[in-house]
């Protein structure tokens, strides 16, 4: 019996103002920065976006952990923006064997809701839609995103403290 979550939900709070956090994940530029992609263009709803994975530009230990997969390609899909508040993407979790097409596969839900609390942001990424992925790979690409999304908490909060104006 498989018992993987179905949903993986982070929250933390970043040192920065709604707007500034706003720029960082919704201006695709910025947010290859920190995430590790580069992405070629920019969030639009109802897009399909490629990129590929490009080591983070913000810690040399998590850009390490990416350097192996430097270069695989990557794609999203941009459900919805709701400007200062929620960007919600679509995409084939842990899918980074080169071999394998993942095309017909279910994509996960990725939400970055935003928060305004005075002079900082709360930030909460969920990414749903697990029970959907093939049960052979469901529990490995959980474990990975949901480490991955505690690194991202991570790699934002830094890249909002080298960036604090951009």
């Amino acid at each position: 019996m498989d018992t993987t979550p179905d949903r993986i939900e982070k929250q933390v709070l970043l040192d920065a103002p709604l707007e500034r956090v706003w720029r960082a994940i919704s201006d695709s530029t910025q947010f290859g920065r920190w995430f590790g992609a580069r992405l070629d263009g920019p969030f639009r709803a109802g897009q399909r976006m490629n990129g590929s994975i490009q080591p983070t530009e913000v810690d040399p230990e998590v850009a390490k952990l990416q350097q192996p997969h430097a270069g695989k390609k990557m794609e999203f899909w941009v459900e919805r923006i709701e400007p200062m508040r929620v960007l919600a993407l679509r995409w084939h979790p842990f899918a980074i064997d080169a071999t394998v097409d993942y095309s017909s596969e279910p994509t996960t839900l990725i939400e970055f809701t935003l928060e305004a609390r005075g002079q900082q942001t709360l930030l909460t990424i969920t990414e749903s839609g697990f029970n959907g992925i093939p049960l052979a790979r469901r529990a490995a690409a959980f474990r990975a995103n949901d480490g991955g999304w505690a690194h991202q908490c991570r790699l934002l909060a830094k890249f909002l403290a080298m960036n604090p104006v951009a």
